[in-house]
């Protein structure tokens, strides 16, 4: 069955693929070209399973934006001395022009991430939604039956996370996964939680009062953890009202400016990933043909 919209996190891949794809992956120039050749396989591969009617990849255009900063000075104030690693950074435009070449949407935002972006084409989309990340932040978006995560597990497998499977993972209801994260916190993203709350008593405050906001109304937090919820709200929610004016995102049945693609796969020695994305193009028009 195809869906309506597929809503890649580019950021999140493009990373796996880099540390996942051997090394030795260059182009003729000796650049590295291990995450962009990953990435472009790993689209081509999720075109052909999922045949997206629509598609868009997002971009970190501030992988640290300044709200979320203001809001809590920890959010990855770790990764400052090296966000991206230097032999991964000159890959991501790269991978992107290819994608442009192809007709497929690239699309980012001035002073946000990734999540941001695919926050805001989800609350505009119709018809069912997919949404491909290895960031657990997105499953605050998930809502049954139109939104799902097709998260990024070890192996390149895809766990598929509706609202049962947040319970199942993390015992609160679908729903409450963003409160859950607010209250557990999350060390990679220098998030520190509400003091003297892990997982287990998270799930505790939430299937006692619910939600947040009857937490906060129960009079059981001090003045600094109730500052610290309003903060944390800030920092995890993804934002769902970018002003966007995107392309349409309808997927090509074929390469939107061939020879420009040609001599991208020639000058990056990306020929062959370049050609499996075509074929993938050309597989789900065929596809939604026979549908």
């Amino acid at each position: 069955m195809a869906t309506d919209w597929l809503l890649i996190d580019g950021s999140s891949l493009i990373f796996r693929a880099f540390f996942g794809v051997p090394k030795t992956m260059r182009a003729p120039d000796g650049m590295l070209v291990n995450g962009a050749r990953g990435f472009i396989d790993n689209l081509a591969r999720l075109i052909v399973e999922r045949r997206p009617v629509r598609l868009a990849v997002a971009t970190d255009e501030d992988w640290r934006p300044a709200f979320r900063v203001e809001a809590l000075p920890t959010y990855k104030a770790h990764r400052v001395a090296e966000p991206v690693p230097p032999e991964l950074e000159p890959q991501m435009p790269v991978a992107w022009e290819v994608l442009g070449a192809a007709g497929i949407a690239v699309v980012g935002a001035p002073g946000f991430e990734a999540e941001d972006v695919i926050a805001s084409l989800a609350a505009r989309a119709e018809g069912m939604v997919e949404i491909v990340s290895g960031d657990r932040d997105l499953f605050a978006l998930v809502r049954d039956p139109d939104v799902v995560v097709l998260y990024t597990e070890r192996g390149g497998q895809l766990a598929r996370v509706d609202e049962a499977e947040i319970t199942r993972r993390y015992g609160v209801p679908g729903r409450a996964y963003l409160d859950f994260a607010i209250l557990r916190g999350d060390p990679s993203d220098g998030l520190p939680g509400l003091r003297g709350v892990g997982a287990k008593t998270a799930v505790g405050l939430i299937q006692r009062y619910g939600n947040l906001d009857a937490l906060i109304d129960s009079g059981r937090l001090d003045a600094e953890a109730v500052e610290y919820l309003t903060r944390a709200r800030q920092v995890v929610a993804p934002v769902a009202t970018i002003a966007l004016d995107p392309p349409d995102c309808m997927v090509p049945d074929a390469p939107a400016d061939p020879e420009r693609l040609t001599t991208l796969g020639r000058r990056w020695g990306l020929g062959s990933s370049v050609e499996r994305l075509v074929e993938a193009l050309a597989r789900r028009a065929s596809d939604a043909r026979r549908a």
